[in-house]
């Protein structure tokens, strides 16, 4: 009886967790809308169709309207859904730029955040790190990467776009004789002019949940 207790106060307080972060979500597009950039299209960049903008996200076709967000024609997941629309409030007529790569420690404002980005975005990939290296052009194909730049280093390396904008570089070291496996995420130039920092965390950490499920 405890057991099932406890099970039910953990399912609501999950939902009302959820609720909270679809409150948050629902608050952003109404923020977007109520002042829509006339150029969104093009600052995301995303097609255009009315009042409705897509464009791929984390390897899915994402559509943000009034109403509320897809991906692949699904209802997004909250979290997912407040870094999109955290995106598009963000949306910027600023030119993305690759390189120099930044570690996440090297932007302004990325100190409280440190420690959740190492553990979620880099550490969370260590164990994975041989079939990784298997899956690599099909997490290029499906994430819409790229080679990483050639000064890169690591066993194997990639670059990946989690946003249009956002680019993500992945560098992994596999195990020998004195050194366990490792891995190391820097990201574009300029990327946190387009996400907000706990944000910016986030999509680190989601980008390497993908690359998990793809694996």
């Amino acid at each position: 009886m405890a057991y099932r207790i406890r099970k039910r106060v953990f399912r609501k307080k999950a939902d009302e967790m959820t609720d909270n972060y679809q409150t948050i979500v629902n608050d952003n597009l109404k923020r977007l809308y109520a002042n829509l950039p006339e150029d969104l299209n093009t600052r995301l960049p995303a097609s255009r169709d009315g009042r409705c903008f897509a464009f791929t996200a984390f390897g899915q076709k994402s559509v943000i309207a009034p109403d509320g967000i897809t991906l692949d024609g699904e209802p997004v997941p909250s979290i997912i859904g407040i870094l999109l629309s955290l995106y598009a409030l963000n949306a910027s007529t600023e030119t993305p730029i690759l390189e120099p790569l930044k570690a996440f420690k090297e932007f302004p404002d990325s100190a409280p955040y440190v420690g959740a980005f190492t553990s979620h975005t880099e550490q969370i990939l260590v164990p994975a790190v041989p079939k990784i290296r298997l899956k690599v052009d099909l997490i290029k194909q499906r994430l819409g990467g790229q080679a990483a730049p050639a000064a890169t280093g690591g066993d194997f390396a990639f670059v990946v776009r989690p946003l249009p904008k956002i680019d993500l570089c992945y560098i992994f070291y596999e195990a020998d004789e004195d050194f366990p496996p490792s891995v190391t995420c820097l990201y574009s130039n300029n990327a946190n002019r387009f996400m907000p920092m706990d944000g910016l965390a986030d999509v680190g950490e989601y980008t390497s949940k993908t690359i998990l499920n793809l694996k």
